[in-house]
């Protein structure tokens, strides 16, 4: 009974964890306050369940970016050949996903430990959960004219800036890199694809280096049925909130993703302080 409890725990946080990665609210920080407020937490070692999960996630993003993928891929590969107008944006646009990859690469490498330490709190989730709703209340009302071509290396710069950023745990990576883009006059569809091609190489590095940390996993073999279970949950919700996330940009409500950040945000520093 105790393993199948612990299967269900498991599958649930999955499933919580693919449905607010994709939406602007902050999947770190959401299972934070899950595991604080449910007193949950998570047996064997924490990097192979993030892995897990963000694993999951990475699929659902591959799965439905995948044509847009295929054609930067052909296209990137062709302008070393045949420098069109259509190549050459292309290779531009993967050239702007490396360069936004690097300061949350750096960041993360030097001083994720502290950051995890420190900032890892249910109070600062509540606080950076306002600060999240208030950037996406800024630019709820942008409709940017850029598209991929007209991008530059300065929005690379900063929208890769505003995802380091989103390394504290409460600010949303999908929307602080979203914001970003629609501030620097990006439309919709580009900024929200921008940003969830830049999640590749963010979550394919983090699983690099969580690999000597999920080799040591004690608990690896004991844990497999609720480790898979969570995979499984995190891939299928990841897939359908993405789906319907896609649906909202499209008719510009980033605004209720906003309002809900400002319900939640105090509400949770103000339980915390009533529970402690």
């Amino acid at each position: 009974m105790e393993q199948l409890w612990l299967t269900i725990k498991f599958l649930l946080l999955g499933l919580f964890q693919g449905l607010t990665e994709p939406i602007p609210i902050s999947s770190s920080g959401h299972l934070l306050i899950a595991q604080y407020f449910l007193d949950v937490e998570i047996e064997g070692s924490n990097s192979t369940f993030a892995l897990l999960v963000n694993s999951a996630s990475l699929i659902a993003v591959l799965i439905i970016y995948r044509e847009d993928i295929k054609r930067l891929v052909i296209n990137g590969l062709k302008f070393f050949k045949e420098k069109t107008p259509e190549t050459r944006r292309d290779f531009m646009f993967i050239v702007y996903l490396v360069v936004a990859t690097i300061p949350a690469g750096i960041i993360g490498v030097l001083f994720q430990d502290t950051i995890d330490s420190y900032l890892s709190t249910i109070v600062t989730v509540g606080i950076t959960l306002v600060v999240t709703g208030l950037a996406l209340w800024f630019i709820r009302n942008m409709r940017g004219q850029r598209k991929d071509g007209n991008m530059t290396m300065k929005d690379a710069w900063i929208i890769g800036g505003a995802q380091a950023v989103a390394l504290i745990p409460g600010i949303s990576r999908s929307g602080a890199t979203i914001v970003a883009a629609m501030a620097r006059g990006i439309n919709q569809e580009t900024a929200l694809r921008f940003s969830f091609l830049l999640f590749i190489p963010v979550s394919f590095g983090g699983a690099v280096l969580s690999i000597t940390d999920i080799v040591n996993d004690d608990n690896l073999s004991t844990m497999a049925v609720p480790y898979i279970m969570a995979f499984v949950g995190s891939l299928v919700a990841s897939y359908f909130s993405l789906k319907w996330f896609m649906n909202i940009m499209a008719k510009g409500q980033l605004k209720y993703f906003a309002i809900y950040c400002f319900i939640v945000g105090p509400l949770v520093v103000l339980a915390w302080f009533l529970l402690n």
